[in-house]
């Protein structure tokens, strides 16, 4: 059974969000403050977290600093009842997988979750028209598509659904120049699009499970003024 964790203050939000969880078969756990969402966070390692981003203590946008500065790559879906597009962009920037402005239905924020659950599935799903081996390798570094897990050196590298998705893109793509607003529009798929800034620290992130040096990449190169390209080596 898939553990979810609402971090939430607002008690009648909370509530209807367990009740409608359990309905659909989760186990489910509410914390009602940052500091305690915080620390069931990494006690009890849910499989997702569905983070308000108000919250008395500590922020929602905090704990998802705090989560990917921790290497956890639980998805996040963050919640806002800010109408301001900064607050959502600097959630995703932090490595949110996904958001919800309030109010919202109930039915929408489900099928979000389904489908970060099953990622698996819904990358085979995108994959299903095309031939591709299970498995990509270059330098030390191992991706098995099948399983969205990606070794470095042997080593099992925590990577979030968006920095997978990501690196699945360059693999898909080698060689090719690919600018910001490709990667967001492929990538993010927003109507409204984060600024390209979401961009550039989520490959930041990237290159530290799979660069030998991050801090002078071998894989994926910057094109400064351009964009990025994956090169084998």
């Amino acid at each position: 059974m898939k553990k979810i964790l609402i971090v939430e203050d607002d008690a009648t939000i909370a509530l209807g969000l367990e009740g409608a969880l359990q309905d659909e078969g989760y186990e489910t756990q509410v914390a009602r403050t940052g500091p305690e969402g915080w620390r069931l966070a990494k006690e009890k390692n849910p499989d997702l977290l569905i983070l308000d981003l108000m919250l008395p203590g500590m922020s929602g946008l905090e704990i998802c600093k705090r989560l990917r500065d921790d290497g956890r790559a639980t998805p996040v879906i963050m919640l806002t009842s800010k109408g301001e597009e900064n607050d959502k962009v600097l959630g995703l920037e932090l490595g949110a997988d996904d958001y919800v402005t309030k109010p919202f239905s109930v039915r929408e924020l489900m099928a979000r979750v389904r489908a970060h659950l099953r990622r698996d599935q819904a990358a085979a799903g995108e994959n299903g028209n095309r031939e591709k081996a299970e498995h990509y390798r270059f330098g030390e570094v191992m991706v098995d598509f099948k399983r969205h897990e990606v070794y470095k050196a042997g080593t099992l590298q925590e990577l979030t659904n968006r920095e997978f998705r990501l690196l699945e893109y360059f693999i898909q793509h080698p060689g090719e120049l690919l600018s910001r607003d490709r990667l967001l529009d492929e990538i993010w798929g927003y109507d409204i699009y984060p600024t390209t800034r979401t961009v550039d620290n989520h490959i930041l992130r990237l290159r530290k499970h799979i660069e030998p040096d991050p801090e002078n990449p071998r894989y994926i190169k910057t094109v400064r003024g351009a964009g990025y390209l994956f090169e084998k080596g």
